[in-house]
C-alpha cells in the first residue's frame, strides 16, 4: 500500500512528454526511490535501425568511468596457465571440460563467461544452452582471449555488454542509485558516446532516436542528448 501512494506521489511530480536535462533527471529518481533495495540506473537507447538486417544491428562492450556498482561473477574457460592467471586475475569460476559439464547439467553459477581461443570447440558444444541467455564468449566483446588476466580484471572493474533487442532498442544498468549524480552523469554519457561512435555504415541520417533513463522500480524520463554530447 505504501508503495503504491509513493508512485503516485512521484507521478505527481513529473511532467507528461517533457524532455529532462540529464542531472535533472537522475536527481529526480535519487530522491524519489521508494523501495528498501539499492536501485540501479537503468538507460534505454531507441535506435533508428532495422533489426531485422544483420548489418544494422549493434552491439559493443565498454568500461564506464564509475564502474557498475554490481558485483559480476565471472567464469574462464581455460586450460593450464591460462586457467591459473585468470584464478590470480579474480575469476569466481575456472574450468574446462567440467565447466562445460556443468553447464550442461543446468548449472550456471557465472553472469558472464570468458574462454581462451583454444576452448572455444569446448564451448561451442554447449553454445545452445549459453545463447539464449546471453553468455556465449565472443571476440568482438572481448570475452574470447588470450589474455584472460586483463578480460577478468575489466569485467569485474565494470565492464558492460550491450547489444540492441528485436525493436532496435538497448537497454544496459549503468550503475546504482547511491552513487553520486556526477558519477551516474559521467557513466551516463560514457555509455552514449560508445552507442553514438557504434553507427552502422548501413545506417543513415540519425542513429539515436530517443534516450531514457529509469531507477528498477521507477519511470522512464526522456532526457535531452544534447547534453550528453
Amino acid at each position: 500500500m505504501r508503495q503504491s501512494k509513493n508512485r503516485k506521489n512521484l507521478i505527481k511530480k513529473l511532467e507528461i512528454g517533457k524532455v529532462y536535462e540529464p542531472i535533472e533527471a537522475i536527481k529526480l529518481l535519487k530522491e524519489n526511490s521508494y523501495v528498501k533495495f539499492d536501485e540501479s540506473l537503468e538507460v534505454a537507447v531507441n535506435l533508428k535501425i532495422d533489426s531485422n538486417k544483420t548489418d544494422q544491428n549493434v552491439r559493443g562492450v565498454l568500461s564506464l568511468p564509475k564502474g557498475t556498482g554490481k558485483k559480476i561473477r565471472v567464469a574462464v574457460m581455460a586450460k593450464g596457465d591460462k586457467a591459473k592467471e585468470a584464478s590470480d586475475a579474480g575469476a569466481d569460476i575456472v574450468g574446462d571440460e567440467d565447466l562445460a559439464q556443468q553447464v550442461t547439467n543446468g548449472k550456471i553459477n557465472f553472469d558472464l563467461l570468458i574462454a581462451t581461443p583454444d576452448m572455444m570447440p569446448t564451448v561451442g558444444k554447449i553454445g545452445k544452452i549459453l545463447g539464449p541467455k546471453g553468455l556465449m564468449p565472443n571476440p568482438k566483446l572481448g570475452t574470447v582471449t588470450q589474455d584472460v588476466r586483463k578480460a577478468v580484471s575489466n569485467a569485474k572493474a565494470g565492464q558492460v555488454q550491450f547489444k540492441n533487442d528485436k525493436a532496435g532498442i538497448i537497454h544496459a544498468g549503468i550503475g546504482k542509485l547511491n552513487f553520486t549524480e556526477e558519477d551516474l552523469l559521467q557513466n551516463l554519457k560514457s555509455f552514449y558516446t560508445s552507442i553514438s561512435k557504434s553507427k552502422p555504415d548501413a545506417v543513415k541520417g540519425s542513429f539515436i532516436k530517443k534516450v531514457s533513463i529509469a531507477s528498477t522500480m521507477g519511470f522512464g524520463l526522456q532526457i535531452n542528448t544534447t547534453s550528453l554530447r
